[in-house]
């Protein structure tokens, strides 16, 4: 019988890296049955329920930690939310610093494997001798990028938004400077500083996991393998795959989609924690009732801050910010769900047949193995980069134009809509996705390039044991 090999995970207090992390353990777990995974969380408040169905999914060769929680008062009131969260992880190494030890005294440790967002945990892994791996649950022109910008940083002195030229990444196509990540745009500010900070401490991992696949992002990955000196693993598409089969909104949504035509409906969904502003809602409900197609939209409450949402969610009903008579009108063929809805499960259902998102990766990647032709509205972080990979790189998704004042007006709205789901663009771009999805469901067979990666790896973490 083989000896069980320990490993240790640690995240971020952000739902959607939970999640997919936690998707990563349980399919390391399936290629490698004599492993076992710890996983710790550092935490800002309390769960969010979302969180606590993920920890309840967990299998038994899966434990998890929860750290002291961050309290948000303890945290700076006039700072962008990430920051917030990046500040908390940081409050919680020496939680960290003590769980691993406490680990360590019972179970002798194989490795620990850190988000790109808890990266402090490789310094602490050098102090307990651990081999060390970021698993990243990005894209690899993300990764290409963080690897890239210390390098990125010495040679340019404006801020990223003033190039005149679009930055060249290696493998990746060329990036305009108001296309990178949010947090790049004041190189003055503290979000930059932090990111910054993060990506010099990259040098100290044994190795990378990326949640992408090598025929989806073929130029990228060779660039990555050849200018690092650690070991780098495309291990993706890893989503999420459980969600609550009782809840009220799953059995409210495919009630509803079971009513419709085949690849009639477009799902509308910003995530787990993206808002819009008051102003922009209203476009997209007029944008939605213009294009008089079919749509499933989950709709939260609004915010002038995209990313409110990820630390201090509003407990407002979202459907008092419609515009009037707009669920009257847009009655038979439009539904709206408060908050949250089965993501996967919409995707996969007959009747959906196109995907408004704002490019955060896990939906992204939920709809390329789905195959579902997106229109992309990126609101932060790297969402920027994942839609130009989309619309440019892979050509799966259309993206509408915003005017001078950052606002997709109605008329833009309704067209692109309708160019998805009617238009002979969409055709071309269902077929394209199609193909994308067949190549992410070979990447994930035995023989696949993502299992023989994943294999790789837990063949060296297996060397570091012995």
């Amino acid at each position: 019988m083989a000896k069980t090999t320990h490993i240790a995970v640690v995240s971020m207090p952000v739902f959607s890296h939970r999640a997919s992390i936690v998707e990563f353990c349980k399919r390391l777990l399936h290629l490698h049955q004599h492993f076992h995974v710890t996983c710790i969380f550092p935490t800002i408040g309390t769960c969010i329920p979302a969180t606590t169905t993920l920890f309840e999914s967990l299998p038994p060769n899966i434990d998890h930690i929860l750290l002291p929680p961050v309290k948000k008062e303890d945290l700076p009131q006039k700072v962008p939310p990430l920051v917030n969260l990046q500040l908390a992880v940081f409050k919680s190494m020496p939680f960290l610093r003590d769980a691993l030890r406490s680990l360590c005294s019972t179970k002798p440790l194989a490795a620990l494997i850190a988000d790109p967002f808890a990266n402090e945990a490789l310094e602490i892994a050098k102090e307990f001798n651990l081999p060390s791996y970021i698993y990243f649950p990005t894209s690899a022109m993300t990764v290409s990028l963080l690897l890239h910008l210390p390098t990125l940083h010495m040679k340019v002195s404006c801020d990223f938004k003033e190039l005149k030229e679009a930055v060249q990444i290696p493998g990746c196509i060329p990036i305009q400077g108001d296309d990178l990540p949010c947090d790049f745009q004041d190189r003055h500010c503290l979000a930059y500083e932090l990111i910054l900070q993060r990506c010099k401490r990259f040098s100290l991992a044994n190795g990378f996991l990326v949640n992408s696949f090598f025929e989806m992002e073929r130029s990228t990955v060779e660039a990555l393998k050849e200018h690092n000196s650690t070991h780098v693993y495309p291990v993706g598409p890893i989503i999420q795959n459980t969600e609550p089969s009782g809840d009220s909104n799953l059995l409210q949504c495919k009630k509803w989609l079971d009513l419709q035509r085949p690849n009639s409906v477009l799902y509308v969904s910003f995530g787990s924690g993206a808002t819009l502003p008051q102003r922009q809602l209203n476009e997209l409900a007029f944008g939605l009732e213009l294009s008089g197609q079919n749509f499933l939209w989950v709709l939260r409450a609004p915010s002038d801050r995209a990313d409110r949402a990820y630390i201090d969610a509003a407990n407002d009903d979202p459907l008092q910010f419609l515009p009037n008579g707009f669920l009257e009108r847009t009655k038979g063929h439009g539904f709206v769900v408060p908050s949250w809805a089965p993501q996967t499960q919409v995707l996969s259902h007959a009747s959906t047949g196109g995907f408004l998102t704002h490019c955060g990766w896990n939906s992204t990647l939920e709809s390329i193995v789905i195959g579902v032709p997106m229109i992309t509205w990126p609101l932060f972080a790297e969402q920027r980069m994942n839609a130009l990979l989309l619309t440019e790189g892979l050509k799966v998704a259309l993206r509408p134009k915003f005017n001078e004042n950052g606002i997709a007006e109605k008329e833009e709205i309704g067209n692109v809509i309708k160019s998805l789901m009617l238009g002979e663009e969409g055709k071309v771009i269902r077929q394209r996705i199609e193909r994308l999805k067949d190549d992410a469901t070979n990447a994930l067979k035995e023989d696949g390039s993502s299992t023989r990666a994943l294999s790789q790896f837990g063949t060296q973490i297996e060397n570091f044991q012995r």
